[in-house]
């Protein structure tokens, strides 16, 4: 294993994890950075500089010997063992994290027995998700509420279990594979981003130091060990002084002062960095908590905090930083028994950061989008039926995880333990079982089928001619875009988007899952001309049987916005006609006609649109979840 200590750079990351293994209850790192930039050799490496344990002998759970709240206590003996790192793969299941039934057991004995999950595994070592952005929601969920009660709880198939389960949670990421929902960034404890230095010094020594690894991997290990060794002992030395350090009112109200500046939401963010902060001081050797303390918490705890929507860059300007350190030095010099101001702790607002300058455009058939109305919270749009296609949050599918909604005896995910021993059960006396267990045949077995979600492709298909851009009414449409794709984003949709305008449609941008590319590429997007809506049409059509070929089991929904007015035709006919014909390639893909009409006539070509399509027609002001209901519910 390659060295802790042999790492060139990424002194934050170095930190972070060394803070949490002082103290695992900050919550965990993630770490959030480009491929090849050695974030899994450094996490590898951390489990290594972990102090041995010991365990009760024979435990299951590795619990402290002595423990009484473990499923295996009474526990006899004790034996000592290196702290563990557990890898959970993407593709694992539910049973796999949590635990389940034992079958074997089950089937062999008749008893009901927990079998452990990767959660006890890990207890009191390190759980390492590579790719945590790619894994379900629902399973990091289940991992991150683990990590911040120390305990697992099992409620599956008839088994009642609760277990210690206390380690330390790293993640890692590649953003360019697309980000963790904002709820999910907030549970981990400290985010750190890491780039591949641009310094050639110091890439010359990270290259020497691999292939030295590489081509004698235990000199190279050997050299480094009184480094690893040198902070085995400064982390032990820590958690021994950690009770002991002190975090004095002054350096609390810094902490709430800090957290309320930068208008973080809830008390988890201010509960970590006061975690951090004592860390910190124990591993510098300090006696109380300081203001460095505070500082170097923030910088780690609050990042990933500060995001309030999917498209808004993490991270802390330094500007921002210091001015919200300079307003908390005013709180922490507060004395201890001034109560709180009316407008709270820390209520000095930030410096917003300067945009630039906004470009003009000055050909009146060619202008640049105006600037999105305010974007709402929009209701759920879903691709009728059940697909397979991949884990998401949107449209019903056959999955391998999820709930299970009946069992087969040809096709699903698993066993159906309930519905295999009930076929079972009539025939036993027949087949001669006279002691405890089950007599099974092959034709008893029942596979459990489940039900979960799945991701979709969203196209957008947005009218950006002259009679869309009129009476604002383009903001307000990309305002509704705005809103649904921060909602594809949440759902872990592919995103594409076709416009049309002039004479022709154009991809502004082809299917991605980067939904903040979407976002960028419709900000910039022009308006003006005609509207060429057969154009639209067939183009978003070829788009969607490209897309058909690459992933066959996506299952696209079209969200078609304009006001129906066709005045211009690629096909050379008719402008009304051809985008009639033209829907008429829409037969089995769902759709949803957002109908863009605004003033006293309305001529309600959109409807028409819809109809042709065999789509759905809302209105523009019917997108947000106080009006839409069940738009395009099961077929």
């Amino acid at each position: 294993m390659y060295p802790f200590s042999a790492v060139v750079g990424h002194d934050d990351l170095r930190l972070a994890l060394l803070l949490n293994a002082v103290h695992p209850g900050i919550g965990g790192v993630l770490v959030r950075g480009e491929k090849g930039t050695a974030k899994s050799t450094i996490v590898r490496a951390l489990a290594a500089l972990l102090p041995e344990l010991d365990v009760s002998e024979g435990c299951r759970f590795g619990c402290v010997p002595g423990s009484t709240d473990c499923p295996d206590a009474p526990h006899d003996g004790v034996e000592r063992r290196p702290a563990k790192l557990v890898e959970l793969p993407v593709g694992a299941t539910e049973d796999r994290l949590v635990g389940s039934l034992d079958l074997e057991k089950a089937l062999t004995e008749g008893v009901r027995a927990f079998q452990p999950g990767l959660l006890a595994a890990a207890h009191r070592g390190v759980l390492y998700v590579d790719e945590v952005n790619l894994l379900h929601d629902h399973l990091v969920d289940l991992l991150l509420d683990a990590a911040a009660m120390g305990r697992a709880h099992v409620e599956r198939e008839g088994v009642s279990v609760s277990h210690p389960s206390q380690f330390l949670l790293v993640g890692t990421m590649n953003p360019e594979e697309g980000e963790l929902r904002p709820q999910l960034l907030d549970r981990f404890g400290l985010t750190v981003a890491v780039k591949a230095a641009r310094d050639v010094g110091v890439r010359t020594e990270v290259i020497r130091r691999r292939l030295a690894y590489e081509a004698d991997p235990v000199t190279f290990a050997a050299k480094w060990e009184a480094e690893d060794a040198n902070l085995r002992q400064q982390i032990a030395e820590a958690k021994r002084k950690l009770p002991l350090v002190s975090l004095p009112d002054g350096e609390l109200r810094r902490i709430a002062a800090v957290c309320a500046a930068f208008e973080v939401d809830g008390m988890r963010a201010d509960l970590v960095v006061a975690r951090a902060a004592i860390a910190h001081a124990a591993w510098r050797g300090a006696e109380s908590v300081e203001e460095t303390d505070v500082e170097t918490a923030v910088r780690l705890a609050l990042p990933h905090r500060r995001r309030r929507d999917p498209f808004d860059e993490p991270g802390i300007e330094e500007q921002q930083l210091e001015d919200a350190m300079r307003q908390a030095a005013e709180h922490a010099e507060e004395p201890d028994d001034q109560g709180p101001d009316d407008d709270g702790p820390g209520g000095g607002e930030l410096p917003e950061p300067q945009e630039g300058p906004k470009g003009n455009g000055n050909a009146p058939n060619d202008r640049p989008a105006p600037e999105p109305a305010p974007a709402f919270k929009a209701r759920l749009l879903e691709v009728p039926g059940v697909g397979e296609g991949a884990p998401g949050k949107r449209s019903r599918a056959r999955a391998r995880t999820g709930r299970i909604v009946r069992s087969s005896k040809v096709d699903g995910s698993g066993l159906h333990l309930v519905d295999t021993l009930t076929n079972a059960a009539p025939h036993q006396a027949t087949r001669g079982r006279t002691g405890p267990g089950l007599l099974l045949t092959a034709a008893d077995l029942r596979k459990a089928v489940r039900e979960g979600k799945e991701s979709n492709l969203v196209l957008f298909v947005v009218d950006a001619s002259g009679s869309m851009a009129a009476q604002k009414r383009m903001s307000a449409v990309s305002g509704a875009v705005i809103s649904l794709l921060r909602d594809a984003y949440q759902r872990r949709d592919k995103v594409g988007v076709v416009t049309f305008r002039g004479t022709q449609a154009e991809v502004a941008l082809p299917p991605t899952t980067s939904v903040d590319a979407a976002a960028t590429r419709l900000k910039k997007m022009r308006t003006g001309g005609r509207t060429p809506l057969a154009d639209g049409l067939m183009k978003a059509h070829r788009v969607l049987e490209i897309e058909r070929m690459r992933d066959p089991q996506k299952r696209p929904l079209v969200v078609l916005l304009t006001d129906g007015r066709a005045t211009s035709s690629g096909l050379g006919g008719d402008p009304t006609k051809d985008a009639l014909k033209a829907a008429g390639l829409f037969e089995k893909t769902a759709v949803v006609v957002v109908d863009c009409e605004q003033g006293h006539v309305r001529l309600g070509l959109a409807q028409k649109i819809a109809e042709a399509l065999q789509g759905t027609c809302v209105k523009l002001d019917q997108l947000s979840a106080d009006h839409l209901a069940g738009v395009v519910r099961a077929a």
